[in-house]
């Protein structure tokens, strides 16, 4: 008896601990101050796991397909190199200010394409990476995905001729 008693008392404390931590302000939010070492490495797996448990590989289609290439390369133009940059950019105003900082188009090869399809429809919870999904249906998020496979292998004037050959930027639930 003694010892739930204990236990008892030592959750009251932990979560008494918590919330004084919590109320006190002490954990600094600013995105121009980093996160402590251990903060960081527990969010980064935290992100990786849930990224590996949500995403699957059923339904990807052919990314090797030239029109979704180019198709993507208008997308990615619009709405991704703010953060993520395009060959021949230099880091942009938004970019610099990021924390945790985006990852850059040479990085894309890295990740594997469901695990990329799944961030990109469903963004990351306060990294600044949005929802896709709310925007685009599900063709239109394989088009950026098949595009950004080939990213890192291009050239600034092979980007741009890719992106020059795309309808721009299209993804509209409705066609």
């Amino acid at each position: 008896m003694k010892t739930i008693i204990r236990l008892f008392v030592a959750a009251g404390i932990g979560v008494l601990g918590i919330a004084v931590f919590i109320y006190s302000g002490v954990f600094n939010i600013a995105a121009d101050d980093p996160h402590w070492s251990i903060t960081f490495k527990l969010l980064n797996t935290v992100r990786d796991r849930s990224v590996a448990a949500h995403s699957d590989a059923a339904g990807q289609p052919d990314l090797n397909i030239e029109t979704s290439i180019r198709l993507g390369a208008g997308n990615y133009d619009a709405m991704c190199t703010g953060c993520h940059l395009r060959p021949g950019m230099e880091e942009s105003e938004m970019s610099r200010g990021l924390y945790p900082k985006p990852p850059q188009w040479r990085e894309f090869d890295m990740l594997d394409s469901s695990k990329a399809f799944w961030i990109v429809k469903h963004g990351i919870k306060m990294s600044g990476m949005p929802a896709g999904g709310k925007i685009m249906d599900d063709e239109h998020i394989w088009n950026i995905v098949a595009f950004v496979r080939k990213l890192p292998e291009l050239t600034p004037a092979a980007y741009e001729g890719l992106v020059a050959s795309s309808s721009g930027h299209k993804h509209d639930r409705e066609g």
